[in-house]
């Protein structure tokens, strides 16, 4: 399916994977909307960085209270008596949230005509999260095709890609500099470079460490 003269929505949290989506579906569709949901976060900042991130590439953005996550699962982003931990299926993991997500993305998809719907996830660092991985996706696209009797593609154009491959995609997108100042994706609710010692910011570091390494060899 071509993208030209199509629209897209892109599942949207203000952090470095959605952000680096966002650019890049700004660069491929016509018409980009987001859609960013408050589940109960222990940060309001994530939910202000992702305001002002679509104030500032001009993308209408649509927040949509999903708050009863928080209520059936609990988990260490919402809750702060629960540790983060980075086990094999790690505290942060939110059962049911990406399903939930991107079926809720297709509907408002279905409102406004758009047929694209885009989401950072990645199976390369996925951190153990089951509905991160590309055989979900794939299963969930057909059901909500089936769902809503349409044709809408999922695009997870992150699948593949570690970290430093998506400071990478960044770059290419002409928005690495964008991304590494304005975005959040620090468990703790610092923008930018964060805490620089929960599993998200050392992920994310690890991967621009390794980016910038190899940026400084093509130079």
């Amino acid at each position: 399916m071509s993208s030209q003269n199509q629209s897209a929505v892109v599942v949207f949290s203000g952090g470095q994977d959605s952000t680096t989506c966002l650019f890049w579906a700004l660069r491929k569709f016509d018409h980009v909307e987001a859609v960013t949901f408050q589940y109960g976060q222990r940060h309001i900042a994530e939910l202000e960085c992702a305001k002002e991130i679509c104030a500032k590439l001009n993308v209408r953005q649509h927040e949509l209270d999903m708050d009863l996550l928080n209520q059936l699962a609990p988990n260490a982003l919402t809750r702060e008596e629960i540790k983060i931990t980075d086990d094999e299926i790690p505290s942060t993991f939110v059962p049911g949230r990406n399903l939930l997500f991107l079926s809720f993305a297709a509907i408002l998809g279905k409102q406004i005509g758009a047929k694209h719907i885009i989401t950072g996830v990645s199976e390369t660092d996925f951190s153990g999260y089951p509905d991160c991985r590309d055989n979900f996706i794939k299963s969930l696209n057909v059901t909500l095709n089936l769902s809503m009797d349409d044709q809408f593609v999922l695009h997870t154009p992150l699948m593949w890609r570690d970290k430093s491959e998506v400071w990478e995609l960044s770059d290419q997108l002409g928005a690495f500099e964008f991304v590494k100042e304005h975005t959040l994706t620090c468990y703790n609710g610092i923008k930018g470079e964060g805490c620089g010692e929960c599993p998200s910011c050392k992920l994310r570091s690890n991967g621009l460490e390794q980016y910038e390494m190899r940026r400084g060899v093509v130079k």
